[in-house]
């Protein structure tokens, strides 16, 4: 049966929620599933924005027959061509034969790489600033090159003042019926979800998004169509800030994250001292991970969200501890930077960890690791805890 909204007198939500996906790209943990977004514009020509997943194929294309109403479906755009939203391409094809497909010069080589039908005939290429008119509504295209793929873009709906963002102010989470921002509440319920999808799947690309959102700033927008996630259709500047925040890489609280890998619980032990050292000092944001059971998708939005990083970790076969390295090494990929940083150590006969992880944080951009590492070798003693004390009034002084 049909599970369609609308969004305006002639637009429609057709897309669908998988709530059994446990992974999305098969990495990162799904605690609510994820909501497929498509866009069906009921004009003087029918006009689908983007598809939608396999996993949720059949709501999807019933959604789309029953909008449709016995019209056919005259164009397809797409904004991205990854399979989340493109792995029904063949299908509609299938389905409505007389189809367009509206696209940039970098999109059709991918359809061409993901499937087998000819394109030829069926193609519209667009570029940035390109028009396209379908009744009442004209659509301007705005190139958003590695947001996060080479070929993304974005359609905006001049008419309505739509803005379909493709993967852009997306956020995981299934949508349970409620799909526009001022029917949830998203500080609550959404907010950490939006930074984990925004830091782990766009983090790295932090200039592009830089890019579009001066395209966007250009634009009279009034309502955010996402491929993921809520519909913005009030408080815009609220998650377009948050985005801005994001992609400078600016913290987006003062407080502090401690991230601590453990084998025996020494290394814990230390990191609990070290907050509740923080805490007597008055400061009130304190995050605790134990990265052997925080996914690593949470510990780098946490890295973007936070002014201060605390990160302790065991020496494991002369080396960083594992996990810690993997984390180290996502931050690194992800372009995390402009954070300051305090490093724990421990080691019972060879203490490198401390050197180690220096070493790596002083390979990414614009971070400050604050004086006064502390190594311990095994356990904490009587003798370090004025080592601790004293990192902590700094870690303090500068977070109040």
């Amino acid at each position: 049966m049909h599970c369609f909204r609308k969004v305006t007198q002639d637009l429609y939500w057709v897309g669908a929620s998988d709530r059994r996906l446990e992974l999305f790209e098969n990495i990162f943990p799904l605690r609510d599933g994820v909501s497929y977004n498509s866009y069906l514009l009921m004009d003087e020509k029918t006009v689908l924005f983007d598809a939608a997943d396999y996993a949720v194929g059949r709501q999807f294309l019933e959604n789309i027959q029953a909008v449709l109403g016995g019209r056919t479906l005259d164009f397809l755009i797409v904004n991205h061509m990854e399979p989340d939203h493109c792995s029904m391409i063949e299908d509609l094809v299938l389905r409505y034969p007389d189809m367009q497909i509206i696209g940039n010069a970098k999109t059709f080589p991918m359809i061409t790489q993901f499937f087998n039908f000819d394109l030829e005939g069926r193609t519209v290429t667009v570029k940035e600033g390109d028009t396209f008119s379908c009744g009442n509504h004209t659509l301007r295209f705005v190139m958003a090159p590695m947001v996060h793929w080479p070929e993304a873009m974005m359609t905006y709906d001049e008419t309505d003042k739509i803005l379909f963002s493709a993967d852009a102010f997306g956020t995981f989470k299934a949508l349970n019926g409620n799909i526009f921002n001022d029917e949830v509440n998203f500080d609550r319920d959404w907010l950490d979800e939006a930074r984990r999808y925004y830091t782990n799947i766009v983090g790295k690309y932090g200039m592009q998004v830089q890019n579009v959102l001066k395209k966007a700033a250009g634009l009279d927008i009034r309502m955010l169509c996402p491929l993921h996630g809520p519909i913005w259709r009030t408080g815009l500047d609220y998650i377009i800030g948050k985005y801005d925040t994001w992609s400078k890489y600016e913290p987006e609280q003062k407080g502090v994250m401690i991230a601590y890998a453990s084998m025996y619980g020494n290394t814990e032990n230390m990191a609990e001292v070290l907050a509740s050292m923080l805490a007597e000092e008055g400061v009130k944001e304190i995050r605790m991970h134990n990265i052997s059971k925080t996914h690593v998708s949470e510990l780098i939005s946490d890295s973007f969200k936070y002014s201060h990083l605390v990160l302790a970790a065991p020496t494991y076969n002369n080396s960083i501890y594992p996990l810690m390295d993997n984390y180290l090494e996502d931050m690194k990929a992800l372009a995390l930077q402009n954070r300051t940083v305090a490093i724990l150590g421990n080691g019972t006969w060879a203490p490198q960890s401390s050197k180690l992880m220096s070493a790596k944080i002083g390979e990414m951009k614009n971070m400050k690791i604050l004086d006064g590492t502390v190594t311990i070798k095994s356990s904490v003693k009587d003798a370090q805890l004025e080592e601790l004390q004293s990192l902590g009034r700094q870690i303090a002084k500068e977070v109040l």
